[in-house]
């Protein structure tokens, strides 16, 4: 579908255009939006090139289904939650689920279905499992850029990524909402968050919020240090305490929480229930009240706050800079308060943790929280 786009290469080369693509792949986020704004309106002004979005991320591009993209259609998305292209955390070309179940490689069919669309180069939104495939499909042939997004913040090379902002502003807001309630009725209030295998949403929020213990991956805890915070801090007076836990946090000795597998996902683990595990204990060892907030997919949703709205801008528009000049195979990331370009292959595998050198979390130490360390 390519409404009045020229019908073939041979028309665009004579009216001297590129044609990119942009895809939105992995999970939603505010930004999204964004960004796909930011692209199209930076590669039709400033480069007259024509714009294309692929559906439903990877998922579009083996299903060979994609649209013409307008200025006008991306008028007025900035403030916008969600992408409006689409987006599956399951769609995987070398690895991806047929009706029966079977995993089969379509990366063939992805890369035949690029040629088809006669693209100059593609846009590939998302975070680390994203860019894995996009890394990939570029080593196959691919003329690629990748522009970090998850509310996790866990890509390596940059020190944001779009979402993460927003997802905090969330969940800062329903720790300060939770913090009445458990004054109120002199309860423990756990509050889980999301983050997949690194803590920084729950740190920023934790401190944010005013958390009294913080929960991360990076650092198991000892259910008896946070029950013997949980009693001092009643002793004094404070009949109530907010423990903020990320989804990935494990007791010493432990595991994490697997709520279920889907198989046929890029990240086929989904943790959850971490929260249940922790407010179960401490109600155990204390007597203490204790309630459980799962944010879940809230963290996901909404309007992007104006950081995440302007990083994803600024993301767009280098994008656009590096296809333009033929500059494929980079990730944009933010640096310092710069944006720059990085090799994929540098952006992607590891995941950026929280350590426990790192200022936030000393800042949080000074204030009296507990890690439950």
């Amino acid at each position: 579908m390519r409404g009045s786009m020229p019908r073939n290469r041979a028309e665009r080369v004579v009216r001297g255009k590129k044609r990119i693509g942009i895809l939105t792949g992995g999970g939603d986020c505010p930004g999204l939006n964004a960004a796909i704004r930011a692209i199209a309106k930076t590669a039709i002004l400033n480069y007259d090139m024509e714009v294309v979005g692929i559906k439903d991320g990877f998922l579009g591009l083996i299903e060979d289904r994609y649209t013409p993209v307008f200025y006008e259609d991306v008028s007025g998305i900035l403030t916008l939650g969600g992408t409006f292209l689409g987006a599956s955390n399951k769609a995987n070309p070398f690895r991806h689920s047929d009706s029966r179940g079977k995993f089969r490689d379509l990366s063939d069919v992805a890369l035949k279905n690029y040629r088809a669309m006669e693209l100059d180069g593609l846009v590939c939104i998302g975070g680390d499992g994203t860019l894995n495939i996009a890394y990939k499909l570029y080593k196959k042939g691919v003329k690629l850029v990748g522009v970090p997004k998850t509310i996790d913040n866990d890509l390596k090379q940059t020190d944001a990524t779009i979402g993460f902002d927003s997802a905090l502003v969330t969940a800062t807001e329903a720790i300060d909402k939770l913090h009445t309630t458990a004054q109120s009725h002199h309860r423990v209030m756990v509050i889980e968050v999301m983050g997949r295998y690194a803590g920084w949403l729950a740190l920023y929020a934790g401190l944010a919020g005013g958390g009294d213990i913080i929960l991360l991956p990076e650092f198991p805890y000892d259910i008896k240090k946070i029950c013997n915070v949980v009693l001092k801090r009643n002793q004094r007076g404070k009949r109530f305490s907010i423990i903020v836990v990320s989804e990935g946090a494990r007791p010493k000795s432990g595991k994490m929480v697997v709520k279920r597998v889907v198989k046929d996902s890029t990240d086929p683990i989904r943790l959850g229930g971490i929260g249940d595990k922790v407010a179960n204990d401490i109600e155990d060892l204390t007597g203490l009240e204790t309630r459980v907030t799962v944010l879940g997919h809230l963290q996901r949703g909404g309007e992007p706050t104006p950081f995440d709205r302007i990083l994803a801008t600024r993301f767009g528009v280098k994008s656009c800079e590096l296809i333009n000049r033929g500059s494929f195979g980079k990730a944009v990331v933010l640096k310092a308060d710069e944006i720059r370009a990085v090799d994929l292959k540098d952006a992607v595998g590891d995941t950026r943790r929280v350590s426990l050198d790192n200022p936030v979390i000393k800042a949080a130490m000074s204030v009296g929280t507990s890690f439950g360390i």
